[in-house]
């Protein structure tokens, strides 16, 4: 599904701030996975969120950004990053004024370098079962497991766990509850929120 926006459901991105990022602020190196990302919205807004939060630790994020789009056209455009107005509207001033700026083409424009340097796209199937990396401090899936039949969500949800770092973070859309045959694997880290710690 690529409809998306930036700032989409501020309320769970409030929740990564809150939560997620005093976590993983001591960690060397901090991986995240932004399963289903379309066209890229979601993982630049959840890097604005990071960099504005976390101070000189932002240098050691890493956001991967996956979609099974194989055309080539959402990695292209998360990799330019580069959106039209109607696109990035939503975005408060301050923060549109501090991470963007036009790129020459009307009516368009450009994530800021310091942004861009650190989401990275790549093409991924979840329904492979098979994670793009081990260790990751966060994975985000949102529009994604709605699409999946229950024994496919659990199985994805699964992949996710093993793809965690010991004591890693998930975060899915306000709709989909966490399937009973996996609840075991996580613990809610608040109640109104579908954000979810790795159990150890």
């Amino acid at each position: 599904m690529a409809f998306t926006y930036f700032f989409r459901d501020l309320q769970t991105l409030e929740m990564v701030r809150d939560h997620v990022i005093p976590a993983l602020r001591s960690r060397r190196f901090i991986k995240i996975w932004d399963a289903g990302c379309a066209m890229g919205p979601e993982p630049y807004t959840l890097a604005i969120i990071l960099r504005e939060n976390m101070g000189p630790t932002f240098r050691n994020v890493k956001i991967y950004a996956t979609d099974i789009d194989e055309s080539g056209h959402f990695g292209e455009i998360v990799n330019n990053g580069i959106y039209p107005k109607d696109q990035v509207k939503r975005i408060p001033k301050r923060i549109f004024e501090k991470y963007f700026k036009e790129n020459g083409n009307p009516g368009h424009f450009i994530v800021a370098e310091k942004l861009r340097r650190c989401v990275e796209y790549q093409h991924h199937d979840l329904l492979s079962l098979v994670p793009i990396m081990k260790d990751l401090g966060l994975i985000m899936c949102k529009n994604v497991l709605l699409h999946f039949n229950e024994k496919e969500r659990v199985e994805v949800i699964k992949m996710f766990h093993d793809a965690l770092a010991k004591g890693g973070f998930f975060v899915t859309e306000q709709t989909q509850k966490m399937p009973s045959q996996v609840s075991r694997l996580f613990e809610p880290v608040v109640s109104h929120a579908q954000l979810f710690r790795k159990r150890s």
